[in-house]
């Protein structure tokens, strides 16, 4: 499939901001099943710098400086992407979940080490015991840990309403545990809290939905703003992606922004701005899927 996205965030401020730094991740990361075709940004006002790198992660960011005075920031970022069918994987095949903590405490290799570093808690996937008793229920000794991840997805989709405005960007997991209800972010820093309390290691993957599905196929949650789903390390596979959201492994309608260890290493578009007084997000997303 092939698409085009456009992604466009407003800020407005209720007093000038005089100068503003800015780090993006709005541009599509090259994955295995993934080809970015075409990006470009369109800012207003113009930055006086503007410069593409790569985060730890290998995420192509854009870091910017406004030095206009300014009481509204307009963001456009438009992509063109190409994705592939995903390889199957099946669930019964894969190794023992209870086999990871150990394979891993014994890395030497650097890919294994690479690995190791999603397997530990992080800002925004910090929990008690509840999130590591919620997911140990799919986890009965010596299952295959895709097969138990599959089933704590699912229980997270069933369980756990859809919901905007009930959770903010630093809702704690165990809040979202105890109302059982908020939106893709929330769900993904769930399952990954769960997953990394029993030592399998999980990234968090920030992208987007295709807006309108084929015919036939219902639309997604979470299709009209950036989307959050999961990818759990499978030993001899490699990462696996959940949409707890949705109930699915993210296939050809799901664009792969980025991943790190939660929203905060990814989050679209962050920054730091002298002056402002509040300010007001609107963020607009369209996914098209379109001819080659």
């Amino acid at each position: 499939m092939i698409y085009d996205v456009s992604h466009h965030t407003t800020i407005g401020y209720s007093q000038s901001v005089s100068i503003s730094h800015h780090l993006l991740h709005l541009s599509p990361r090259r994955v295995p099943h993934q080809v970015c075709r075409r990006h470009a940004l369109m800012i207003e006002p113009s930055p006086t710098i503007s410069k593409e790198a790569t985060d730890y992660f290998g995420n192509p960011t854009t870091y910017l400086t406004i030095e206009e005075p300014h009481v509204e920031l307009s963001i456009i970022s438009r992509s063109n992407v190409e994705v592939m069918p995903v390889p199957q994987v099946d669930p019964a095949a894969t190794p023992a979940w209870d086999s990871i903590p150990g394979l891993l405490q014994k890395a030497t290799e650097r890919e294994l080490l690479d690995v190791y570093q999603f397997a530990f808690d992080s800002p925004f996937t910090v929990s008690g015991n509840g999130a590591s008793a919620y997911a140990a229920q799919s986890f009965a000794p010596g299952r295959p840990v895709l097969e138990g991840a599959l089933e704590l997805t699912h229980r997270i989709f069933t369980e756990f309403k859809y919901e905007g405005g009930v959770t903010e960007i630093h809702t704690p997991v165990d809040t979202v545990l105890k109302e059982r209800r908020g939106v893709c972010q929330d769900f993904a820093h769930l399952q990954i809290s769960g997953l990394r309390s029993l030592g399998i290691p999980c990234r968090y993957v920030s992208g987007y939905l295709q807006t309108l599905p084929p015919e036939g196929q219902k639309r997604l949650a979470g299709a009209d703003a950036s989307h959050a789903w999961l990818s759990v390390w499978v030993p001899g596979t490699g990462w696996v992606d959940l949409d707890p959201t949705n109930d699915v492994i993210p296939g050809e309608q799901h664009i792969t922004i980025a991943w790190g260890r939660d929203y905060g290493d990814v989050s679209p578009i962050n920054g730091l701005v002298v002056g402002g007084g509040g300010h007001d997000v609107k963020v607009a997303v369209d996914v098209v899927a379109v001819d080659d």
